[in-house]
């Protein structure tokens, strides 16, 4: 059994908030810091009973104010960057407001494609007036890999756009699964994965083939964790050796006690550290 199989089999979680971290785990300098956060929702219409969209601009203020200041390697926001408009026009002007906020980062910034930000928008649209890259992509930095999955599609493969799908029907075409098991193939040493949809075993959230896509990762023997939004909460679950840790949203509350965002810490010894602000519990994801 190889030492990175033994690690993802034995390891194991310990929970507490950002200030309950141990002191020796919280002055470990990591080798790489990413920045992450989630379900954003911005719209320009007034709020439900738990979503305040107005507010998400705020909320994205705060936390690439602390990305510059803590200066990750790169962030990654994890879908739902917008909510859904009446029509492509407007709901390219929520995208574009949004994104001039999200551009102050002094550091690359990356996108996980959620089902709102393409449930009036086609991918080419969003990606259009964002830097991202449309869909699924591999970034690699200080020789760990980072896997962007696209699990909007529908069952019968047809991507996303234009209201022409069940938020339930999540997918991952046979051509990204084949793209995923070359691009972990290929990964020189721990992969990290990002996705919207759950992968785990979360039925109402996940993603339909969710099984087939784990099978992928644990043949890798390299996925160290994946980290995904879409469900709103705090959440927590290890399949197979692999962490799968679910972000809180950032646009359910009101005010910026509501916030939640996180500094990923990958450490030397492949163990991984959830800096948590606000809402989000911070969490250590280490070898037992």
């Amino acid at each position: 059994m190889s030492t990175r199989r033994a690690f993802l089999q034995n390891s194991t979680l310990c929970l507490a908030g950002l200030g309950g971290l141990q002191a020796a785990d919280a002055g470990v300098k990591p080798l790489l810091r990413v920045g992450l956060m989630t379900d954003l929702h911005y719209a320009d219409k007034p709020p439900t009973r738990t979503r305040f969209y107005r507010e998400a601009l705020a909320k994205l203020d705060e936390a690439v104010e602390v990305m510059n200041r803590e200066k990750p390697a790169l962030v990654v926001e994890l879908g739902d960057f917008i909510d859904q408009a009446d029509s492509v026009e407007k709901e390219i002007e929520w995208l574009r407001t949004m994104e001039s906020h999200f551009a102050r980062l002094a550091m690359p910034g990356h996108y996980v494609l959620g089902n709102h930000c393409v449930g009036t928008l086609t991918k080419q649209e969003f990606a259009a007036n964002t830097k991202a890259g449309g869909g699924f992509e591999s970034i690699e930095a200080a020789g760990v890999t980072f896997v962007i999955l696209d699990a909007c599609f529908r069952s019968d493969g047809t991507p996303y756009s234009r209201k022409n799908f069940d938020w339930k029907d999540a997918n991952v075409p046979k051509a990204e699964l084949s793209w995923l098991e070359s691009t972990l193939g290929k990964a020189g040493g721990s992969v990290i994965v990002f996705a919207h949809q759950r992968l785990d075993a979360d039925k109402a959230h996940a993603v339909q083939n969710a099984a087939e896509v784990r099978a992928l990762l644990e043949k890798s023997g390299k996925v160290l964790a994946v980290f995904q939004g879409h469900s709103h909460k705090n959440d927590y679950q290890q399949i197979a050796g692999i962490h799968y840790t679910t972000l809180v949203a950032m646009i359910e509350g009101s005010g910026a006690e509501n916030n939640g965002y996180a500094l990923l810490d990958v450490l030397a010894d492949g163990s991984l550290r959830v800096n948590g602000f606000r809402r989000q519990v911070a969490r250590m994801l280490a070898d037992a």
